[in-house]
């Protein structure tokens, strides 16, 4: 016997088919997210089909109608990016949110405590002696930024540091960003002896920039991540950063889901415990 899966579907007006939204697919960030999603997809009997939206939207709107079209049962996000697009177009569908989360949003989320991680991050840097901290923070708009940001200025008050302007720097979580403002912030009048980046990546970048310039890691500056994505461990030095639980919060985001698909009630909001990765990257200031 074969289960005729389309007479079913028909029957059932279930696709059994869940719609993920990533915001950048070459982002090792997103990998162990998604293998906890579809590992536990299959579990519940879920096929899982992989959306990358793009910076002006065009994509996300296209998924909503996908949505809207009925194409998938429902959909995770992992991007506050384009919420709005579901919010107006695919807002009767099942939605859950990994990772980011907004405020007002009617979404159930799955995430960490970002601002308490930061917080912990550079309450150690501030544990190890350090006063000049710097950091570089994620997109300005993006919630998890302002958690990450509100995190860093919680340890610098607590530690009775008054934030320089300047130790502050804009970048957008990629490697790249990363560089320019570790270049920029290493080779100003008052250097930070710490960095804290708000992404592994950035800090990647901050690495090749202090070579650049030849400085060394730890010993000229600290260095900090955050997300301790795979390469994290094998850079040199390695990398001390925030982890996150990265497929819990996938195979999570993908329970609470299935369980609001078969009619349950689900919490709006599930926090996982994150945890600091001390590495080599860190050291008391000389």
């Amino acid at each position: 016997y074969r289960l005729n899966t389309a007479a079913r579907q028909f029957r059932t007006q279930r696709t059994d088919t869940i719609l993920v939204l990533v915001p950048d697919l070459g982002n090792p960030f997103f990998s162990n997210i998604i293998q906890g999603i579809e590992s536990a997809a299959l579990t519940s009997g879920f096929r899982v089909v992989l959306g990358e939206t793009n910076p002006d939207l065009s994509a996300t709107a296209t998924y909503a109608g996908y949505m809207q079209q009925r194409h998938a049962d429902g959909a995770i996000l992992l991007s506050v990016e384009g919420v709005q697009q579901f919010l107006t177009t695919a807002n009767d569908m099942p939605v859950v949110m990994a990772c980011e989360h907004l405020p007002d949003s009617p979404f159930p989320t799955v995430r960490i405590d970002n601002a308490k991680a930061a917080e912990e991050a550079v309450t150690f840097l501030l544990d190890l002696g350090h006063k000049k901290i710097a950091y570089i923070n994620g997109p300005a708009e993006n919630p998890v930024s302002k958690d990450r940001l509100r995190g860093y200025r919680k340890a610098m008050r607590t530690g009775k540091i008054k934030i320089k302007p300047e130790w502050i720097a804009a970048g957008d979580f990629s490697p790249h960003s990363g560089y320019e403002a570790g270049k920029a912030l290493l080779t100003s009048a008052n250097p930070p002896t710490a960095i804290f980046a708000s992404s592994d990546p950035m800090a990647i970048g901050v690495m090749r920039a202090a070579g650049e310039l030849g400085l060394n890691i730890p010993g000229d500056v600290s260095l900090i991540g955050f997300d301790d994505i795979r390469f994290a461990e094998f850079m040199t030095p390695t990398l001390t950063t925030v982890h996150q639980p990265r497929e819990d919060i996938g195979a999570a985001a993908m329970t609470k889901l299935a369980a609001v698909l078969a009619g349950e009630k689900a919490p709006r909001e599930t926090i996982l415990l994150h945890e600091l990765i001390e590495r080599e990257s860190t050291a008391a200031p000389i």
